[in-house]
């Protein structure tokens, strides 16, 4: 299964996301925000396949740590979440980096759905 980054400032939602993803078997690290995963990933904490992020957080936001992943590590596939409609739009210029969004609220089966299917992307490439 694969190794995920979640980052997510909610802490109710980044522990579902962590459970739901733990459960289907993935390895799962969890960050509180873009600037605490960002360190995740310059300290090797293992190599990881997904960053699921979401788009608005305090210190770094999503869209800052997605273009410093992508940067960094441009084999890492991004999958974004938001609540809000102004901030998927900020993520629309993003298309050659991300691979989604995820709009909040989600279901755990959506949100299953979204990772599963990046996945399988990122094994044909």
């Amino acid at each position: 299964m694969a190794q995920i980054l979640i980052a997510e400032d909610e802490e109710a939602l980044r522990a579902l996301c962590a459970r739901a993803l733990t459960t289907d078997g993935h390895r799962v690290k969890a960050a509180c925000d873009g600037s605490e995963a960002l360190d995740m990933l310059a300290r090797g904490e293992g190599k990881f396949d997904l960053l699921l992020t979401d788009i608005r957080m305090p210190v770094m936001d999503g869209i800052a740590l997605s273009l410093a992943a992508a940067r960094d590590y441009p084999d890492l596939t991004i999958l974004l979440m938001t609540g809000y409609a102004d901030q998927r739009e900020r993520a629309s210029g993003l298309d050659a980096i991300i691979h989604d969004v995820i709009a909040k609220p989600f279901s755990v089966a959506v949100l299953r759905g979204a990772v599963n299917e990046a996945l399988t992307v990122r094994a044909r490439q």
